[in-house]
Formats: C-alpha cells, structure tokens, sequence
C-alpha cells in the first residue's frame, strides 16, 4: 500500500490542500493520502499556530464524508516537540511495516530542505513528490534533488492568506470548506492578531 505524507500544520487546511490531496489519490501511484497535522514545525513560528486539536479538528471536517482514501494522522501529537519529519517517518515505518510512505511537500519546503534534521536521509530513504508554489522554481529542484514533480494545480493563497482574511473580516468561504469555516467561527479561531 503506497501511502501519501501530506506533511503541514494546516492552519487552517483549505481549499487548496484538498485540491492538491485529490490530484494526489486521482493521479498517481498513491492509494491513500494522510494528512499528518504537526503541532509545531521548528522552521515556523508556534505563537501563530491555532491549538492541536482545533488543527485535527478542522482536518477531519475538511475530508469529504465520500473520500475514503484521505485521513488524518495525529502521530506527531504524542511526539517531541518540534517535531521532525525524519522522526516521525521512522516511528510510521515500525508501526505499518507493510506500508510504503511517500513524502508530499510544496516546492517552497523543498527550498528549504537542507536545513530539516538529517534531510539526506529523507532524500535517500524515501520517495519525495513535490507540488509547485508560486515563485518556485520546479525545475531547477527537480534537477538538484531526487524528487517526483507532481502536475498538481498551482494554489495562489495559502493558509496565511486565508488567516489574515480571517482576521479582517473578509469572506473566506470560497478559500475553504463550509464545515471547516463553521468550526473557526464556532470557535472564535483567527479572529484577532
């Protein structure tokens, strides 16, 4: 079984993510994607992050009830924190040996990946697909890294983007799903700086 690392902090998860996801699962050799929700990424500030559970939370509501090759993982929850990708992959290999994990990253995280713990064995021990984000360049990674383009839409707003509108009172309804954007107004998430 070839299982998808949808690797983010998804805060909150939109549009976007699910859009990319699906190309994922539709398009490729993956079988099922999971969307592993990290509680803290050492390159990001933590101060900007909603609660982990509201994170899981928004998650599980974004995956359409019919999509039975999406979830959610909350491994790295019960993990040190921050959490690093190659810790996480390892402690998933001892739990499901008889499955084959395949990294996910937008190519802006691929920019960046010589500063993550122990990134030679990610590039080595595991297949990475990369996804493009505006103002990367796909091929030049392509040509340093051993890596999968994937030809997944381009997403033009992020979960940053979608947060300040949030937080200005913009309508942000065709940026995520109904389900998710009633729980962050249920729960008075991203109302205020």
């Amino acid at each position: 079984m070839k299982t998808g690392l949808f690797f983010g902090s998804f805060n909150p998860i939109h549009n976007g993510h699910l859009s990319i996801a699906k190309h994922i699962v539709d398009f490729t050799e993956v079988n099922e994607l999971w969307f592993v929700v990290s509680p803290q990424n050492p390159l990001k500030e933590k101060d900007i992050l909603a609660p982990d559970y509201h994170r899981l939370e928004m998650v599980k509501r974004a995956i359409p009830l019919n999509e039975h090759r999406m979830f959610v993982c909350d491994i790295e929850m019960n993990m040190p924190k921050p959490s690093y990708t190659i810790d996480t992959l390892r402690t998933l290999r001892l739990k499901y040996p008889d499955k084959e994990f395949i990294i996910i990253l937008g190519s802006d995280s691929l920019e960046s990946i010589t500063k993550w713990k122990e990134y030679n064995a990610l590039i080595n021990d595991y297949k990475i697909f990369i996804y493009p984000r505006k103002g990367s360049n796909m091929n030049e990674l392509t040509s340093i890294y051993p890596v999968k383009k994937i030809s997944a839409p381009l997403v033009n707003f992020s979960s940053t983007s979608v947060r300040e509108k949030l937080i200005s009172g913009e309508d942000v309804s065709m940026y995520i799903p109904e389900d998710v954007l009633e729980y962050i107004n249920k729960m008075r998430l991203y109302k205020t700086k």
